[in-house]
């Protein structure tokens, strides 16, 4: 007998677990389970990759299963709070794993795709919703979306709610919950900031903290190269070279502090024939998703991403984090290596630490406190360095797909039988179109700028004498 058997969840919760391997909980899922399911609100501290969807999808599926009541239109009894796209699409897709044998219905709604559609999605009401916190608000104010049935509120990651801005939404949301409900807040950091924000939404929870505050993950190796802004380019794209080559790297990613910045290093490691992609803000959704995919599948080896997309990527194999610009927080330091070193395998960390850089590393360090092993250069690096391309104008790639590039517009389109139309005749230079289709010399303009014509614009009318003795208007 298993621990979730132990616990007394429910059979179909079980056999899902069992399809899928879970025998032996994680710390966080030890601690946190039991008190859920006695209807406590739970206060959470744990690093990613912890099992933190588990803990509370396990106990909060198990309830809803046990008291069965009819959908309300529009509502949900289960909301779900996630900072990103990436993750709440990750927690839904766990909670619907979860949920395979039970008659609940799981939602996701966030955005970059069309509120209409998700709005329709909910006409019936839901079971589960897991949304991000632009899109909930955005649903409500449409009337798509009610919240005076929450039974179960999950807030998740919510020091990176804190750093994205979303404290006024939280405000909001927290006003239009129901007074009764259990809350579950979880963070990887506890700031004093974090800690008045969770005062908003639970009430004497029991706190579980499975490590200290801003640790890194135990079986990542640390390591920092200083290096001047301008050669990093060049030692990433050397180092994902020959790592790829002789089999060192499986899946590496690689974080930037700018949304362009990110699009700028994809183009050198194309140029270079590195399959990458990158994964930020300004990508549409179905760019995200492809993405993604593809470097959870193996075909983009080489995932660049921005800060926002560091706690949404759930991705097994993991073997490298590259820190192409430290960043300017330091507990985002500790969201970045925490993509490796997952499900017990070990990781790689390498930061790339340009002078200017330097007071940055001191505050990971005193934070974490962990001391990175300084790491030398490659043999006849400036040698690599200058045989290196230039990198492309245009994405290339993974980043290049058929629905991304725009399709060349012809006058006459090529018909279905194969043939272009007969070309377009040529237009008369000195022939002005007008958008009735009629055409006139360029000299016959409404009357010329001179003369007759300036005389007719700036008095009205026709071209003829005035009559009247009366004075000029």
């Amino acid at each position: 007998m298993s621990y979730f058997d132990q616990l007394g969840l429910a059979e179909p919760i079980l056999r899902a677990l069992k399809s899928k391997g879970y025998t032996e909980p994680t710390p966080i899922q030890r601690q946190a389970i039991p008190a859920l399911l006695e209807g406590r609100d739970l206060l959470g501290i744990a690093q990613t990759g912890t099992g933190k969807t588990a803990a509370f999808a396990l106990p909060s599926l198990h309830r809803l299963a046990a008291n069965p009541v009819a959908r309300m239109p529009a509502a949900c009894r289960m909301l779900v709070l996630s900072p990103t796209r990436e993750l709440a699409a990750q927690i839904a897709d766990n909670m619907e794993a979860y949920a395979r044998n039970l008659n609940l219905s799981v939602q996701c709604v966030f955005g970059g795709l069309p509120v209409g559609k998700q709005a329709r999605k909910l006409v019936g009401g839901c079971d589960v919703l897991v949304a991000t916190p632009g899109r909930l608000l955005d649903l409500i104010d449409q009337r798509a979306l009610t919240l005076r049935h929450v039974e179960i509120f999950v807030l998740d990651e919510a020091d990176q709610m804190m750093d994205l801005g979303f404290i006024k939404p939280l405000t909001r949301v927290a006003a239009m919950l129901p007074e009764k409900r259990q809350s579950l807040f979880f963070s990887a950091t506890m700031p004093n900031a974090i800690a008045d924000l969770g005062k908003r939404f639970i009430k004497n929870p029991v706190r579980v903290e499975v490590s200290p505050q801003a640790t890194t993950a135990e079986r990542v190796e640390q390591f920092s190269i200083y290096i001047n802004q301008a050669e990093k380019q060049a030692l990433l794209t050397i180092q994902l070279r020959a790592g790829l080559a002789d089999k060192s790297i499986e899946r590496a990613l690689v974080f930037t502090r700018t949304k362009h910045g990110a699009d700028r290093v994809v183009r050198h490691l194309c140029a270079a024939g590195i399959n990458a992609a990158a994964i930020h803000g300004n990508k549409s959704q179905a760019q995200r998703t492809r993405a993604l995919e593809g470097f959870r599948q193996g075909h983009v080896p080489v995932l660049i991403a921005t800060d926002i997309a560091a706690r949404g990527i759930d991705v097994t194999g993991v073997s490298h984090v590259f820190n192409f610009e430290m960043p300017n927080i330091a507990e985002q330091y500790v969201h970045r290596i925490g993509r490796t070193a997952r499900a017990g395998a070990d990781g790689i960390a390498i930061s790339y630490v340009a002078p200017d850089e330097k007071p940055y590393l001191k505050g990971i360090e005193r934070l974490t406190g962990v001391k990175l092993m300084p790491m030398g250069l490659p043999e006849d690096f400036a040698a690599q360095a200058k045989s290196l391309p230039a990198p492309s104008r245009a994405p290339a790639g993974a980043e290049r797909a058929e629905g991304d590039r725009p399709q060349r517009k012809f006058r006459n389109p090529r018909p279905e039988g194969g043939q272009r139309g007969p070309a377009a005749p040529k237009r008369d230079p000195n022939v002005r179109v007008h958008p009735r289709g009629e055409g006139r010399p360029q000299g016959e303009r409404a009357g010329e700028r001179t003369g007759e014509g300036q005389r007719r614009r700036r008095f009205g009318g026709g071209g003829g004498q005035r009559t009247g003795s009366g004075p000029a208007r």
